[in-house]
């Protein structure tokens, strides 16, 4: 059975593909996208196999 990491990131909105091909460089696969706890900007939720 797999085992999964989970983070969420903080995108912002100029930036927003510089940081998900980051985090895509290492390794983490983008969930989903929604909206902050806030109200304001977006939260991408990324997960990993655990090594």
């Amino acid at each position: 059975m797999n085992k999964w990491e989970y983070a969420t990131v903080p995108l912002i909105v100029h930036a927003t593909k510089q940081i998900l091909d980051q985090w895509g460089e290492d390794g983490w696969e983008l969930v989903q996208v929604l909206t902050g706890p806030d109200g304001n900007g977006l939260v991408a939720y990324l997960k990993r196999e655990k090594a």
